[in-house]
């Protein structure tokens, strides 16, 4: 679909009713149906110094700890019901052991089971979950080599929404979504297509390349994202918070602590999303997004969003620059045997190197050729003191 088949917006992006997306390498879509996933649920993460971790996401963040022993620590937002968000599992190589999405009810993991056979995939089922607080739990390496888990039996807490003695300035409320680092992005977009994903929004140049897709379950931009890359590799996992003063408070905290140096990048408000954002580091350099104030995607004919690879606001609303490490660094995933995953190199063009490279430019109003905004103006402005 070229962007003439496309809406051009007052905001600078386009919309579709369709996802401008086409792979020509596609994961061969199953005759058996794909489970009925309600929304991204937890991410199991391997870390090196479990103490330390907790001192991050429980000290500093301030998530809630629903169970912990010598080898692992289960933490969950101030509004989850469910057992965990997050589970700190103490292992050799800081990675991802699982993306994990809950499903609409106990009969979706047969049809996992049955959907990722047919792909050939390594699947697995414990009746009694792999993790504490979850029930029947099927584990897959998928297509694309990332650990996904699904179920739905699962150990229910206190919600704590109500405890307004137990809010903190920064609280995280929700898990929001994951982002996964993946070197053919249409690739994935169509294999999670057949899984039941929606895309909401996508990054393209003129030549039709597919830099990053985001794509949901639930109704807002995405339960997880696909951003081009080396991969398979998870580049971040995001807790919601109420409020844009949640985050700044987030960081005001990390500068009281003497850890801003955790401080990756913003806070900002994205041009994908429109949401507030902050991303940082935990002791391992796994990347956590604090997110807030996106918006709702839930009917049928929700406009696909297509913004240019060129578009100076697209990443960061304000125009402001995307620092190299943002682009580079990303956690290495596991497969079912707690190894890590080759990571195989990106062939298509890279985001960093199109936009932010010695050769790459980008732009705050387009076909504006003055030099103000474009060219080498922008290289320098908006970029070079960045790199």
């Amino acid at each position: 679909m070229s962007k003439n088949d496309r809406i051009k917006t007052s905001s600078g992006f386009y919309v579709s009713q369709e996802a401008p997306i086409h792979s020509d390498n596609p994961v061969p879509t199953p005759s058996a149906p794909a489970p009925d996933i309600l929304r991204c649920a937890y991410m199991e993460l391997v870390v090196a110094d479990l103490q330390r971790s907790r001192a991050f996401y429980v000290d500093v963040l301030g998530l809630t700890v629903t169970a912990e022993d010598e080898e692992a620590i289960y933490l969950r937002s101030i509004e989850e019901f469910i057992h965990h968000n997050l589970v700190l599992r103490k292992g050799p190589v800081a990675a991802v052991a699982a993306f994990s999405y809950r499903v609409r009810s106990p009969e979706e993991l047969d049809k996992a089971v049955a959907f990722y056979e047919e792909l050939g995939c390594d699947v697995r089922r414990n009746p009694d979950g792999f993790v504490q607080g979850i029930g029947d739990s099927v584990r897959v390496v998928d297509p694309l080599g990332f650990p996904y888990e699904f179920f739905y039996d699962v150990e229910h807490v206190e919600r704590l929404a109500w405890r307004y003695d137990l809010y903190t300035p920064g609280a995280l409320v929700r898990l929001d979504h994951f982002n996964q680092v993946t070197p053919d992005v249409p690739r994935a977009v169509k294999h999670y297509q057949d899984l039941g994903f929606r895309v909401t929004e996508d990054i393209q140049d003129d030549a039709g390349t597919v830099y990053a897709a985001w794509m949901r379950r639930k109704p807002t931009v995405h339960d997880t994202a696909a951003t081009g890359g080396d991969g398979p590799r998870m580049h971040h996992v995001a807790f919601s918070t109420h409020e844009k003063h949640n985050i700044l408070a987030i960081c005001d905290k990390l500068g009281a602590l003497r850890m801003s140096d955790h401080i990756e990048r913003g806070p900002g408000r994205h041009g994908v999303s429109n949401a507030f954002y902050l991303y940082i580091t935990d002791p391992d350099g796994h990347r956590v997004e604090i997110y807030t104030q996106d918006y709702y995607t839930g009917d049928p004919d929700n406009p696909v969003i297509t913004w240019d690879v060129h578009d100076n606001q697209r990443r960061d609303w304000w125009g402001n620059p995307v620092v190299p490490s943002w682009y580079t660094d990303a956690s290495l995933v596991l497969d079912l045997d707690g190894n890590p995953q080759p990571v195989v190199a990106r062939t298509d063009d890279s985001e960093m190197a199109v936009t932010i490279g010695a050769d790459g430019f980008s732009y705050t109003r387009e076909g504006d050729e003055d030099g103000s905004y474009r060219g080498e103006a922008a290289k320098g402005f908006k970029l070079g003191n960045q790199l």
